[in-house]
């Protein structure tokens, strides 16, 4: 019952939003984008597999590795967002894409420089970094990163098999100015999330609400181990049906971010893992302008949603994998099997 409410979801969301397969592989992608650079921008570019800015992420503007949209040609920069439309889904490039024009919204509202000069709020400052050597056998991987957009890609055998952490903010959370009026990037999750909260039982809403007041912000922050976060809130199975469906139509936006593939591979192993598993905690008010903050957790998963600053219009959203983020599930079973060979 529980994997066919699932598969309904899913049916629903791929209706709304279709896929396109594309013909070439990521991994040409990646190359035509490296040798379409000169070597001192191939140089910023690419670095070595085991490089520790692989398993770093950050999602606050500052100072990164990596040239940026400022450092590349008009068929550089189409190559490069070709590498980042074919590692997401169409809604997830989409939200990737808007979120950067926010940056022009936030010029308006709040312009003011970093230390070295530059802009904190700038549309083309996000940087491309390559792990590895892209091809069709071994590991590779790619980020891009910048203000509220943080993405980190592993492949094997030329295909993704890891993409997370994933991070993506909006801010602000609804345009209140005339450029963009109205404007939600992260509508979905926002509205889902108070739907579903608002559905519960005054016992069920005791059970999923651990606090009154929201944290400061999402709580694994750009932390590289989170294992420690205690699952909180209501169980999957203490759910109405109509809720449980809700519920899984609100993870389900999360995991439509990530291209077909990547995103099948990642749907069945939350349901290996269990979704009866999976809790749904919430923290802070119930309504949109009242600061807010949920989660998601399961054995291996962790979404973070926060709504809290900037009188809570300013989005915040996370997936992580606890146990294949930068691809360690994979990586540990690619070295064990090569130390007994």
């Amino acid at each position: 019952m529980k994997k066919s409410i699932w598969l309904f979801c899913v049916c629903m969301y791929m209706l709304c939003f279709p896929i396109s397969l594309k013909s070439q592989a990521l991994w040409e992608k990646a190359q035509r984008f490296i040798s379409s650079l000169s070597p001192d921008l191939q140089e910023q570019l690419v670095y070595d597999f085991e490089d520790k800015g692989r398993t770093s992420f950050h999602f606050v503007p500052m100072s990164r590795k990596g040239p940026t949209f400022h450092d590349f040609d008009e068929l550089q920069r189409d190559l490069a967002l070709e590498l980042l439309r074919s590692s997401l889904s169409a809604q997830g490039y989409r939200k990737s894409k808007e979120i950067m024009e926010l940056e022009n919204v936030l010029i308006i509202m709040d312009q003011y420089p970093m230390p070295d000069g530059s802009l904190a709020r700038d549309p083309l400052n996000y940087h491309f970094t390559i792990f590895g050597t892209p091809g069709p056998d071994g590991f590779w991987g790619w980020s891009f990163e910048g203000h509220h957009l943080s993405f980190n890609f592993s492949a094997e055998r030329g295909v993704l098999v890891s993409s997370t952490p994933s991070f993506m903010g909006s801010n602000p959370g609804i345009v209140p100015i005339e450029k963009d009026k109205g404007k939600q990037v992260l509508r979905q999750e926002s509205e889902l999330a108070l739907g579903l909260i608002k559905s519960l039982s005054e016992s069920q809403l005791g059970k999923a609400r651990f606090s009154d007041t929201a944290p400061r912000d999402i709580l694994t922050g750009s932390k590289r181990d989170i294992s420690t976060l205690e699952p909180q809130g209501i169980l999957y199975t203490e759910l109405n049906p109509q809720q449980q469906r809700s519920f899984l139509e609100l993870l389900e936006v999360y995991i439509g971010n990530y291209i077909f593939d990547f995103a099948e591979s990642f749907r069945r192993k939350i349901l290996d893992a269990g979704v009866e598993n999976l809790h749904f905690a919430w923290a802070g008010g119930l309504e949109w302008g009242q600061p807010h903050y949920y989660r998601i957790q399961g054995p291996m998963l962790i979404i973070e949603y926060d709504n809290i600053q900037n009188n809570a219009n300013h989005v915040h959203t996370v997936v992580r994998d606890l146990t294949n983020d930068f691809a360690e599930d994979f990586l540990k079973a690619h070295y064990l099997k090569e130390h007994q060979d």
